[in-house]
């Protein structure tokens, strides 16, 4: 056993069974981090206890969403991010005033509000340059921009052809990554469609990669975006949402966090909540946070001023 994991108590012997789906799953991560995890130094200058290579995985996200309920996340800004990354929007200052979320207050412009091309631009306005050439009598051809919707793209191949093998989002666009605020901690996904024996419908399961994740403060937040998201195309392609799936490269808990994870560790589960999207005929461009709704969540209280590494 770590050090550190000495310092948080007897942790080898917590519970985790009283805890449902989610909370386990995330709380066995927590502690493997604290048994297992090297101290590592980086750009925020407060050391990490990280693991690398770590995964996650959410079974029937339908029925059992996966919001940690050990402590309370605040879901207005989990829905409020989403739908801003949707509508192709970098401004932290709109996501703010229109969607209710300050967790992109700390990076960007604070005169302009500007973060770079980050999530949302790369979702579904990802910069590509075409040269389009014109024979030898007209002269040379033409570099031109244009843009792509990587999310609707999915959403027409699930329509078209569900089983395909090429349904990825990527916001890791090289050549951006200078102009972001914040290079993409969760850089990629991939979706899977499958239809089982004796169903009628297909399943739908999402596979997230994340390179850099603060499992505390970050984590729970990412986790629930994602299963939304699941939910959300879904929906829009007629599937049942199934698993998520959550790969981490750098896994690391802040030192500064220890004195939280301690207490919320000892916590057991609340309530098992769920999501429900109406109405049924909404695009998933149309969607707004009154047609999300979240049931039956009754969480333990988050801590005020929580230290963030920036």
């Amino acid at each position: 056993m770590s050090t550190i994991a000495s310092q948080i108590g007897d942790i080898e012997n917590i519970d985790l069974m009283s805890v449902y789906n989610a909370d386990y799953e995330y709380h066995k991560l927590l502690l493997n981090i604290l048994v297992k995890g090297v101290w590592k130094d980086n750009r925020t200058g407060i050391k990490t206890l990280s693991l690398f290579g770590p995964q996650l995985t959410f079974k029937n996200i339908e029925n059992k969403f996966p919001l940690i309920t050990t402590k309370k996340i605040h879901w207005k800004s989990v829905v409020g991010e989403l739908l801003w990354f949707l509508t192709g929007n970098t401004n932290k200052f709109v996501l703010k005033e229109k969607y209710g979320c300050s967790i992109w207050d700390e990076w960007g412009d604070n005169l302009t509000g500007e973060l770079g091309p980050v999530y949302g631009k790369q979702w579904v306005a990802w910069k590509d340059y075409k040269t389009r050439w014109v024979d030898a009598i007209s002269g040379p051809g033409m570099t031109m921009s244009i843009y792509i919707n990587q999310i609707q793209n999915i959403i027409n191949k699930l329509k078209i052809n569900p089983d395909d093998r090429r349904l990825i989002v990527s916001a890791w666009n090289v050549a951006d990554i200078e102009d972001m605020a914040l290079p993409p901690c969760h850089y990629i996904f991939q979706l899977y469609s499958a239809l089982y024996p004796k169903e009628q419908k297909r399943r739908l399961s999402l596979k997230m990669n994340m390179r850099s994740t603060d499992m505390f403060l970050g984590a729970p937040f990412n986790i629930a975006s994602y299963a939304l998201l699941l939910m959300l195309i879904a929906k829009e392609v007629d599937m049942i949402p199934q698993d998520l799936i959550i790969s981490f490269g750098d896994a690391h808990i802040y030192e500064n966090h220890f004195e939280y994870i301690k207490e919320q560790l000892t916590r057991g589960t609340t309530s098992i909540p769920y999501v429900t999207l109406t109405p049924l005929n909404k695009s998933i461009w149309d969607i707004t946070m009154e047609d999300i709704s979240l049931q039956k969540y009754n969480a333990h209280p988050n801590w005020k001023n929580i230290p963030v590494a920036v």
